[in-house]
């Protein structure tokens, strides 16, 4: 700020002394009339050089403060603009700032001002009463009735008014200078020297006490002196100091009153206030400045990235390869605070590696699982198919044809909520048991070289309960969610019908289970195509156009669609067991 008196013929003062602003405007106008130009004339030096140097020599003026290794779309942009929550923790780490350092520069304002306002007061006091302390020294006391009654005539008079004069106008705080003496009735004027705003007094006339006053009439009726007042009357707010006069005889005769214009005091005042708010601010910005650009690059940017990498962290973990590139995308970080971030981030790093390890454990032990389950599913299967001796790789076949209609499924959207990758998984591992309960029926019915008879049929047809039967009581010995369950509903109810004429149940339409109506359709189809010891296999097409009826009545018509539309997979499987159907 520039300028903080206005007696001076700075900008400030010569904006004051037209009347168009208050101090306050005043100092404000001044300031952006120099700081404007200023500010541009750098910034246009700054541009000048940015345009000479050469391109190359910007790395050698670099400074960073990243605290990890930021990523390639790591900016300062995207990483502000995380719009996960509310406020970011470099947000309320700023507000926290600036209400602290609000609180002290208002305290430390409020406190400074006050200061300064009494030293002020002080100060212009001790001017009053040097002031007041000189000009009683050219007056003489002992002709004050003589001045009094014969006025500017009296001798010395106008020689003693025009003392007064210079010693008033040779100080700018002083602003007004007079002699009163006391009465009863109020001030009887002896002295009074005219000013810019106010005339003075006629010789021997009396003023009336002004309020300011009221309590120290006592005391300078009666010739005492009286300390420092403040009074606001008609000439306004002032600082009042009176210095008695004494005649010879010691008496007091007269007062010397000096006033000091409050109005002076305050705008020095507020000029101080102005430039302590200025330079709290200035401190203010600077040390948010500071402090965001520290935070961000030591808490927040770091944190961001931690974030960041955990996020994706979190959705790989059903991934072993890209649960190992996440694991590695933590690590290069490489966050280096020095503080209990870094600590965090390499808990969280080692805690990622041993997720990343359990988790390649776990998968092992789940392949070697589900290896020994596999295992035990064809173990089972062929149990049933060496007492079948008319199947002919029936469970190979069917487990193949279940796999094409369940991806066929999948591709074309039909089901979407039902296929779920452990749904296709757990039917297609389940397929080679749906004809489990076929181990309970006797072999004389099983391996009937004629066609059956409607009592041995109905026993036939129980292998599908007693499948079910057999699925759950393994179901049973197994704990929460297992891939037995599409088996058993394969066993039950692949021989129900989608028009509700299948057996065991009579179940139509989606009511039967997803798995069950696939296995229906590969079921059927294999037995078509496959020779038994009553019948010839069914050529390739003649097989298609059986499924190809029973669309919406047998089967359900998108398993068959889906299962017609992959007619080069089906024939691969023929070629490889049935090359005689093609």
């Amino acid at each position: 700020m520039e300028g903080l008196s206005f007696d001076s013929e700075s900008i400030s003062g010569i904006l004051y002394r037209t009347g168009l602003f208050n101090p306050f405007f005043s100092h404000i106008f001044s300031s952006l009339a120099l700081d404007l130009p200023d500010k541009a004339v750098t910034i246009i030096l700054v541009i000048v050089i940015l345009h000479l140097l050469p391109e190359q020599s910007g790395r050698y003026c670099g400074f960073t403060m990243w605290m990890h290794a930021p990523t390639g779309d790591c900016s300062e942009d995207k990483m502000d603009k995380k719009n996960v929550r509310i406020l970011s923790l470099g947000t309320k780490m700023l507000i926290i700032l600036i209400v602290s350092l609000f609180t002290v520069a208002f305290v430390g304002t409020d406190i400074g001002v006050r200061v300064y306002y009494k030293t002020l007061i002080k100060e212009y006091e001790s001017i009053a009463e040097g002031t007041v302390a000189m000009a009683s020294k050219v007056i003489d006391g002992d002709r004050i009735e003589d001045y009094l009654m014969e006025g500017e005539d009296a001798k010395g008079y106008l020689e003693t008014k025009s003392i007064l004069s210079d010693i008033l106008f040779s100080s700018s705080k002083i602003a007004y200078l007079y002699v009163y003496k006391m009465t009863e009735a109020g001030f009887q004027v002896v002295f009074d020297i005219d000013t810019e705003d106010a005339s003075a007094g006629e010789i021997g006339s009396i003023l009336p006490y002004d309020e300011g006053f009221t309590p120290y009439i006592p005391r300078l009726l009666a010739g005492e002196p009286v300390e420092t007042i403040i009074t606001n009357d008609k000439y306004g707010r002032l600082l009042t100091t009176a210095a008695p006069i004494y005649d010879s005889t010691g008496k007091c005769v007269c007062y010397v009153i000096a006033d000091v214009d409050v109005e002076t005091i305050l705008v020095d005042r507020n000029s101080f206030l102005v430039e302590v708010i200025s330079l709290y601010l200035s401190f203010i910005i600077l040390l948010c400045t500071f402090v965001t650009w520290f935070t961000d690059y030591s808490i927040v940017y770091p944190l961001n990235a931690i974030t960041e990498a955990a996020d994706g962290f979190s959705h790989t973990l059903d991934d072993q390869k890209k649960l190992d590139e996440s694991v590695k995308a933590f690590r290069r970080i490489d966050i280096h605070t020095g503080d209990e971030l870094e600590k965090l981030y390499l808990t969280l790093c080692q805690m990622t590696l041993n997720e990343a390890e359990e988790m390649r454990s776990n998968s092992r032990l789940a392949d070697s699982t589900a290896k020994m389950q596999d295992g035990l599913i064809i173990t089972m299967a062929d149990m049933v198919e060496n007492r079948d001796s008319d199947t002919g790789a029936h469970i190979q076949k069917t487990a193949a044809y279940v796999k094409i209609i369940v991806e066929g499924l999948k591709k074309k959207g039909y089901y979407a909520e039902k296929l779920t990758p452990k749904f296709m998984s757990d039917a297609i591992r389940s397929a080679p048991l749906h004809d489990v309960g076929k181990i309970c029926i006797p072999d004389e019915v099983l391996n009937k070289p004629d066609k059956l008879t409607d009592e041995e049929y109905e026993i036939m047809k129980t292998h599908t309960t007693e499948g079910k039967r057999i699925m759950e009581r393994a179901i049973s010995t197994v704990e929460g969610d297992n891939y037995l369950k599409e088996a058993r509903n394969m066993a039950a109810y692949h021989h129900e019908r989608w028009d509700g004429k299948g057996y065991p149940e009579g179940l139509h339409g989606e009511v039967i289970p997803l798995s069950a109506r696939i296995m229906a359709v590969a079921d059927v189809f294999d037995a078509l195509t496959s020779p038994r010891v009553y019948k010839p296999g069914f050529p390739l097409e003649k097989a298609m156009s059986i499924l190809e009826e029973g669309k919406g009545k047998q089967f359900d018509a998108k398993c068959v669609e889906v299962f017609m539309d992959a007619l080069d997979e089906v024939k691969a499987v023929l070629r490889k067991f049935n090359p005689g159907s093609l």
